[in-house]
């Protein structure tokens, strides 16, 4: 929570450009008035200091709902080098983040799968970090699919490298309901490039067994082209439903992922 904090209040200053013109209460700005506009929005004291009319614009304030889910199957607890976070350390500091980030701007929040509507406020918070924290010990590699309200937002946060073909069954169902989808591929510098030589075993993390290979460098081109394959498709298929799909590499401060998702994850303009 502590580590979510400080990296959640570190990218609040670029998020500023969210707010938008809409249904609320609270002022943002004039701006000229233009054909097309309602004659009540003017505001004649505003007019009245000036040759132009002016419309005066409130802010949007309608709360939206995000539901986040994040990956905490056994290859998430994957690292290649003790100066890195594992991939499920990192995956779930940056879901708690995003929790917080989102809480602050007033939207309402939830776990998906966790079977609690979505809220704001601390409240809220609490309960999304202790249904992450039972979370993050299921087996699970890929989101539970459950009915969610039509343009509902949701943020998949995971090493993404269950089968492509079981990646795309579970997106198509969330956007047939009419969900919003953003992906987030939480990924080892390892598992980019192989670095490895010579002769090295590789243990599976999900009962896969174990596979022992004389020269690693021989597939190392191979294995490359491969996981480019796949990487290709999370993006071809984030594009084919409207959705939207990045990379975090574990390497990497977290606070360009968290800016990105946040983006993503941003209302439409009113």
């Amino acid at each position: 929570m502590v580590e979510a904090d400080r990296i959640a209040s570190s990218v609040i200053a670029g998020i500023h450009g969210r707010r938008r013109v809409g249904r609320g209460d609270t002022f943002w700005q004039f701006r000229q008035y233009q054909p097309g506009d309602s004659a009540q929005s003017i505001d004649w004291r505003q007019t009245a200091k000036s040759r132009f009319a002016y419309v005066r614009e409130t802010e949007w304030e309608a709360a939206q709902s995000v539901w986040i889910w994040c990956d905490g199957s056994p290859s998430m607890r994957f690292r290649s080098d003790p100066q890195w976070p594992d991939k499920r350390h990192r995956a779930a500091v940056l879901a708690l983040a995003l929790a917080i980030l989102l809480i602050r701007g007033g939207e309402q929040i939830s776990l998906l799968g966790s079977g609690f509507a979505p809220d704001n406020g601390r409240g809220a918070l609490e309960r999304f970090t202790g249904h992450l924290v039972r979370a993050l010990e299921e087996d699970h590699s890929l989101p539970p699919v459950e009915p969610l309200p039509r343009h509902a937002r949701l943020a998949i946060v995971g090493d993404m490298l269950s089968p492509l073909a079981d990646i795309e069954e579970r997106v198509r169902e969330f956007a047939s309901m009419g969900v919003e989808g953003h992906l987030l591929q939480v990924i080892d510098p390892a598992e980019l490039s192989l670095p490895f030589d010579g002769r090295v075993r590789f243990e599976g993390l999900e009962d896969e067994g174990a596979v022992v290979i004389g020269r690693v460098g021989g597939i190392r081109g191979e294995y490359a082209a491969e996981m480019r394959r796949h990487r290709d498709g999370l993006g071809a298929l984030a594009r084919s439903v409207g959705w939207t799909c990045a990379a975090h590499v574990t390497e990497q401060p977290p606070q360009t992922a968290l800016l990105a998702l946040h983006a993503a994850l941003a209302p439409p303009e009113a």
